[in-house]
């Protein structure tokens, strides 16, 4: 009598375990899963207390079916192209300049070789073509941390790269004023450069303006130094500065005209420098702010990135390092040092004191091996 009673419970969970198992079968190899920062932490932190400005880390885990898998964790980004570049503008990495070589077959960057096959994206760092560019996609990179653009220029359809602001999608327009205000938007202030009203047109994210038409305390990256360069500072992923003053002065109806040759720029070292006023900068924070939190979760991924081993001092002959040699783990009674000889904690002071950089104003904060004061942080 139980056993014909248990019988359609027993079929229901042949079936039930039929039907699981045909749905791991279909579902890939990495299985995404929900991680610990996700819609918790975020419904927590909306409580008494929580700070406005404060996101949740996201970042995407896997299911541990390999231990490559166990610890890997990537940030999310579903929005990226998932084809090949633009091949036009882009050439291939050959040579040995790939191991860390300089022309004359000599490695200066150690732990460097092997590694995926890659292509080199030219990205445009100068932006002077003005006019409305649109954006085709956002792409991967793997010759830089951020995610660059892919941008066509609609007076000619020409494209090019450019580091993509974070937020920024495919279908958004952005704009370059390195080349001045066009005669359009001048003409609908009136004919007179109001500042407000010129910031609030083209103070957008990923359009790029010389300093002088950037507001104070506005977020930029991928800022110039000179006014006729490209940019040179704040082009990885999630990096920005601010601007902090710029050399102006009050006119009798109240319009502030830019009078100095130089805009002040607080960088996230905290060091504190002047740029040319004409120098380029755009609008917002550096693509890909999540990358720091990555985890690559195994060796091998690091050598797909063309990164070799880094083998202790202590570990090697005598001949090949300071702390080399001797019987079980003895350095010699030295300090720490390089494979040269240079002191390697705390830093090996080379700079003259006479070489000062004018441009710095305040320069960051150097611990120089010495444990730092949180109340001076």
């Amino acid at each position: 009598m139980l056993r014909s009673q248990f019988r359609p419970l027993a079929a229901g969970v042949s079936a039930f375990c039929q039907s699981s198992l045909r749905l791991a079968a279909l579902r890939g190899y990495a299985t995404q899963v929900r991680s610990n920062h996700d819609s918790d932490a975020s419904t927590a932190l909306s409580g008494a207390g929580a700070q406005a400005d404060y996101e949740p880390v996201k970042m995407r885990t896997y299911k541990p079916r390999t231990p490559g898998l166990r610890h890997l964790k990537r940030p999310i980004n579903d929005h990226l192209w998932k084809g090949r570049p633009y091949l036009p503008l882009t050439f291939p990495k050959k040579g040995h300049g790939k191991g860390g070589r300089n022309n004359q077959g000599v490695i200066t960057v150690r732990h460097r070789g092997g590694g995926h096959k890659r292509r080199i994206r030219t990205v445009d760092f100068e932006r002077w073509a003005p006019g409305p560019h649109l954006v085709e996609r956002i792409e991967y990179d793997p010759g830089r941390s951020a995610h660059i653009a892919l941008l066509t220029r609609k007076a000619n359809g020409k494209k090019t790269y450019i580091v993509a602001a974070e937020g920024m999608r495919a279908g958004d327009v952005v704009h370059s004023y390195r080349q001045g205000i066009p005669k359009d938007l001048l003409d609908s202030m009136g004919g007179v450069i109001d500042p407000g009203v010129l910031a609030s047109k083209t103070a957008w994210r990923g359009n790029c303006l010389p300093m002088h038409m950037i507001p104070v305390g506005t977020n930029v990256f991928n800022v110039g130094s000179q006014a006729k360069g490209g940019a040179v500072f704040c082009r990885s992923a999630g990096t920005y500065a601010t601007v902090i003053s710029k050399e102006e002065e009050t006119r009798e109806d109240g319009s502030k005209v830019v009078t100095g040759r130089f805009v002040v720029v607080r960088l996230q070292s905290g060091e504190i420098r002047r740029v040319s006023k004409d120098a380029c900068a755009t609008i917002g924070v550096a693509s890909n702010v999540m990358h720091h939190y990555r985890q690559l979760g195994k060796a091998g991924r690091k050598r797909w990135l063309n990164i070799r081993p880094t083998v202790r001092g202590l570990a090697m002959n005598a001949f090949e390092h300071p702390h080399g040699g001797g019987r079980g783990k003895s350095k010699g009674n030295r300090i720490p040092t390089s494979p040269w000889g240079t002191p390697s904690k705390g830093g090996f002071k080379t700079r003259r004191k006479s070489n000062i950089n004018k441009w710095v104003v305040t320069p960051r904060v150097r611990n120089m091996g010495k444990r730092r004061d949180k109340k001076t942080a």
